[in-house]
C-alpha cells in the first residue's frame, strides 16, 4: 500500500488462518479487533483447517497478508507476492535482509515448555515424557526446551513423535491417527508410572488420552497429560478433561494486525516480531495426580477428589479407605497439613470457583453441584474460604478479565 492513499482507502487483507483450532481462531479475534478499532479492513478467508492457499488474484487485489505457514511452497509464494504480509512457522527468521515488507509470529515455545514442565513436576512426578509431531519447528523448540529443564532438575525424559503430514490435513486424519494409535499405545505402556507428559498442543493431547483409554492406563493416576493452547473445546471434550498451557493468542493477533497496517502504510518499524506468550496452565482432570508414598492417604484423597460433589462426608471416606477415623486424620495432617473435612470442603469450594468463572449457572445451582447442602451452607463456606460471596468473586473476576483484554 502507498503512503499517501486516501483515508478512505479499504485495505485488502487475507487471512489464511485456520478456524478450526483455538490458536487460529485466537488470531483472527485479535485482528478484528485491530481492524475495527484503528480503521476498517475489507477481509478474505477460506474458513476450513490447516491447509489455507491465497485467493485467485482476479478475485482479490490485496494490501496485506497474515498467514500460518504450512509448506515450504506457500513460503515462496508469500515472498514473490510483493504484497506485505505478517506469518509464522517461517523458515528463516524474518525480517529477512533486503525483504522490509514482511513480520514474524513466533510462539514462545521455551516459555510453554517450563510452564508445562514446572505444572507436571509441581504435582510430585518423577517420570517425565514429552510427545509432539515430526517435522514441525514449534513442536521441536517445546520438546527441547522440556527435555532440557526436567534433566536440569535431574529427571529424565522419554520422547514420541508423531508424524505430522497426515495429522495437518482433516482429510488423512483418521488414517493418520489408525496408523499411529498402535505405536503410541506400545510407547505409553512402556513408559515408568507415574508419568507427566507434555503433549506438543491439545490436539496432540487428546489423542495421547485416548491412546492412554486403548492401552488401560489411569489417567490422571498412571499418565497425567497437559497440552497447548486451551482450546476449551478439546480440552473439555476429552475424557478426561484435558489440562492446557493457556496462550495469549488474541493480543498476538492485534499486535500482528498492527504490524501488518505499518507494513501496509509505508511506516518504518524496528520490530516486526511477534512473540505468542503462555499466561497459566488451564487445570483439568488430566493433570489431578496425587503424589503421595502413603497408599492410604492416596486412596483417601482421590475418594474425595472424585466424590467430593456428590455429599460424600468424613465418615465415607473413613470407610472407604478401612482405617480408623483418628488414624487417618493424623496421616492427613503430618503430609498435607489440613484435616479430611478441611480437604472435602477445599475440592467442593475450587469446584464452585470453576463453575462461577466457566459458567452462568445461578449460585444456588453452583453450590448443590459442588456438594453443598443448602445455600446458606455454600455462601457462608465459600465467604469464609474466599473472602467474598460467590456472586461478588464471579462478578470481580469477569470485570479483571475484561479489563485485561481491553488493555492488551
Amino acid at each position: 500500500m502507498k503512503k499517501n492513499l486516501p483515508k478512505s482507502y479499504i485495505p485488502q487483507v487475507a487471512l489464511l488462518l485456520e478456524t478450526s483450532t483455538e490458536y487460529g481462531r485466537g488470531l483472527l479475534r485479535g485482528i478484528i479487533r485491530y481492524s475495527r478499532r484503528h480503521g476498517f479492513w475489507s477481509l478474505y478467508i477460506a474458513p476450513g483447517h490447516l491447509k489455507q492457499i491465497l485467493p485467485k488474484a482476479g478475485a482479490w487485489h490485496g494490501d496485506g497478508i497474515i498467514a500460518r505457514i504450512r509448506s515450504s511452497r506457500t513460503e515462496q509464494i508469500l515472498r514473490a507476492s510483493g504484497v506485505p504480509f505478517v506469518a509464522s512457522d517461517l523458515s528463516e527468521s524474518c525480517p529477512p535482509r533486503e525483504e522490509g515488507f514482511c513480520g514474524e509470529i513466533r510462539t514462545d515455545g521455551e516459555s510453554i515448555a517450563r510452564m508445562a514442565a514446572t505444572h507436571l513436576a509441581d504435582r510430585g512426578l518423577r517420570h517425565f515424557a514429552f510427545c509432539g509431531f515430526s517435522e514441525c519447528q514449534w513442536s521441536a523448540s517445546r520438546e527441547k526446551t522440556f527435555v532440557e529443564f526436567l534433566k536440569g532438575r535431574g529427571f529424565s525424559c522419554s520422547t514420541h513423535r508423531v508424524e505430522s503430514a497426515g495429522w495437518l490435513q482433516r482429510t488423512h486424519w483418521i488414517e493418520a491417527w489408525e496408523h499411529e494409535q498402535p505405536i503410541m499405545t506400545r510407547w505409553l505402556q512402556a513408559l515408568p508410572k507415574p508419568v507427566g507428559i507434555m503433549a506438543c498442543n491439545d490436539v496432540c493431547g487428546r489423542e495421547v488420552l485416548q491412546a492412554c483409554a486403548t492401552a488401560g492406563l489411569s489417567v490422571p493416576d498412571d499418565v497425567a497429560v497437559v497440552g497447548v493452547d486451551n482450546d476449551d473445546m478439546m480440552c473439555e471434550l476429552s475424557n478426561p478433561p484435558l489440562s492446557s498451557v493457556a496462550l495469549d493468542i488474541e493480543k498476538a493477533g492485534y499486535a500482528a494486525a498492527r504490524i501488518l497496517d505499518d507494513l501496509m502504510r509505508g511506516r518504518r518499524t524496528r520490530n516486526r516480531v511477534v512473540y505468542v506468550e503462555p499466561t497459566h496452565v488451564a487445570a483439568r482432570r488430566s493433570t489431578d495426580f496425587i503424589a503421595q508414598d502413603d497408599p492410604v492417604l492416596a486412596t483417601a484423597l482421590r475418594t474425595i477428589r472424585d466424590h467430593s460433589r456428590l455429599g460424600i462426608g468424613v465418615p465415607e471416606v473413613v470407610e472407604r479407605v478401612g482405617v480408623p477415623r483418628r488414624t487417618l486424620e493424623r496421616r492427613f495432617a503430618r503430609a498435607i497439613g489440613r484435616s479430611i473435612l478441611s480437604e472435602i470442603t477445599r475440592n467442593r469450594i475450587e469446584h464452585a470457583k470453576r463453575l462461577l468463572l466457566e459458567t452462568d449457572l445461578p449460585c444456588c445451582n453452583i453450590g448443590t453441584a459442588a456438594g453443598f447442602g443448602s445455600v446458606k451452607s455454600f455462601t457462608r463456606t465459600f465467604r469464609q474460604a474466599v473472602r467474598c460471596p460467590p456472586e461478588r468473586f464471579r462478578t470481580l473476576s469477569r470485570a479483571a478479565e475484561a479489563v485485561g483484554k481491553r488493555f492488551n
